[in-house]
């Protein structure tokens, strides 16, 4: 294990130290500028979309524009924003979190990409739903069916295998400190808990996660809100060492600058997942009249998370003084700083959050790769065992090492993001042929509609070949 840590270490060191952060923060400052800044200009639009998604037009088997929110947003929301938060500031200062700002507000534009594009390349189930992402745009846009399979490959790794075992350690690891649980007997609850939701396909994953993510999230913000009040005082010196230390001339001056950056990014993207290609496999998933529409969504999924879920336990650490813990890191440093407040019954709602988010993160991470099994192989047996793999890497998450598990994150979520950042790099004029085909109808008073006969490079598509019926549906 010593061994394999140790490359894996190095191989992850090596990538986002000089490869990622420039490539994930160059491509989305790109894709901005191309896009004319629309992630930023379109916000309201955004919310007015998610609120119109809640209810699905198609039928009752369709996935709603909501439920396809909910679902990357309970994979989106978990470990990262808890436990990924608290150990960048742990290991690279308050600087981090700065950094963790930008990546969201860059990176947005790379989540518009990859998921217009997912909804453009998207492909219909056999019940009437829809299934797509990276895997299937590579295949079909880029006409490279091998580079598809090396993409779903790589998803059903680190999402369907290790970022489980990563979100089952954070919920042991805080059980195990808020009521001195064995972490043997939360590995078991949580396999019987998941195996139960994820057996029961798709819909059943997204009426879970639709019923669960606003209320956990709505809660959690609240509470974080309430412990930075009452540290008040503190928020003035709390911002001034935020921006002090992410362009600060001793961390420049010490090498520990680059180190900050790369923490901040790290779990930046490990928390939003902006360009990683795995929000477009839930994206894919809603029933819209326009590819567009999704991307906006999966777009405000991308604020949400990072300037919202993980700027409050930023604050939770920064107002609290819990950095002061030296003996401290990942979720009980978060636990620690609203117990400062609320007493060991902080630590209790820090438990029961993280059991709630990392538990809607297991059930959406595993559907990422059990849409990406579908594009391997159409064999049920490969299905099942992939099922009886994810809830295996629960209990091993649930008792192993952190390092281990983290590590082994990183790896996998950056050769990831690599092969996703070239594809949607390679697509991207189609989706600004999308983009400009939605802003044009909507300046003209309507509400966007696509045909695939609009952009010749997507006539042989799956979908979006809309019928009479299908104009009369969307036409409100």
């Amino acid at each position: 294990m010593e061994i394999i840590e140790s490359i894996v270490d190095s191989l992850s060191g090596i990538l986002w130290g000089y490869v990622l952060i420039y490539v994930l923060i160059g491509v989305g400052l790109y894709f901005s500028y191309k896009i004319k800044f629309i992630q930023f200009r379109y916000i309201k639009h955004m919310i007015k979309l998610l609120i119109e998604g809640t209810e699905t037009k198609n039928g009752e088997n369709k996935i709603s524009s909501f439920q396809a929110f909910a679902i990357s947003s309970a994979s989106r929301v978990g470990t990262g924003n808890l436990a990924g938060v608290a150990m960048a500031i742990y290991l690279g200062g308050a600087g981090s979190v700065f950094w963790m700002w930008i990546l969201a507000l860059v990176g947005a534009a790379s989540s518009m990409i990859e998921n217009t594009l997912a909804q453009a390349y998207k492909v219909k189930n056999e019940d009437g739903t829809f299934r797509g992402g990276p895997a299937y745009y590579m295949e079909q846009g880029l006409g490279s069916k091998k580079m598809g399979v090396l993409f779903s490959i790589l998803i059903i790794v680190s999402f369907g295998l290790v970022f489980n075992s990563v979100q089952a350690n954070t919920i042991s690891n805080a059980f195990n400190a808020a009521f001195g649980l064995d972490h043997n007997v939360v590995g078991i609850g949580l396999v019987i808990v998941s195996g139960i939701v994820i057996f029961g396909g798709l819909k059943r994953i997204a009426d879970v996660a639709q019923i669960i993510f606003p209320f956990m999230a709505i809660a959690y913000v609240g509470i974080a809100i309430f412990v930075t009040l009452v540290n008040i005082d503190q928020i003035p010196a709390m911002f001034g060492h935020i921006f002090a230390q992410a362009f600060g001339i001793e961390q420049a001056g010490s090498g520990a600058l680059g180190y900050m950056i790369m923490q901040g990014i790290k779990r930046g993207l490990f928390s939003n997942e902006a360009g990683m290609g795995s929000t477009p496999n839930a994206g894919a998933t809603a029933d819209v009249s326009h590819p567009v529409k999704q991307g906006f969504i999966q777009t405000l999924g991308v604020f949400v998370d990072t300037l919202i879920i993980c700027s409050a336990t930023a604050f939770l650490v920064l107002v609290t003084g819990a950095t002061s813990q030296a003996d401290l890191n990942g979720i009980q440093l978060t636990q620690y700083a609203v117990s400062t407040v609320l007493g060991q019954n902080g630590s209790i709602f820090i438990a029961l959050t993280v059991l709630l988010f990392s538990f809607t993160s297991i059930i959406g991470n595993y559907y990422y790769g059990e849409t990406n099994i579908a594009f391997i192989t159409k064999n049920k047996l490969f299905l099942n065992i992939f099922r009886a793999f994810v809830l295996f890497m629960v209990m091993f998450g649930s008792v192993a090492k952190l390092s281990v598990v983290w590590n082994l994150a990183d790896l996998f979520m950056a050769l990831m993001a690599l092969l996703n950042i070239i594809a949607i790099f390679m697509l991207s004029k189609i989706a600004y042929a999308l983009f400009d085909d939605y802003t044009t109808q909507l300046k003209e008073g309507k509400n966007p509609v696509f045909h695939k006969s609009k952009i010749l490079e997507l006539k042989d598509v799956e979908c979006w070949d809309n019928d009479d019926n299908f104009l009369k549906i969307h036409k409100d």
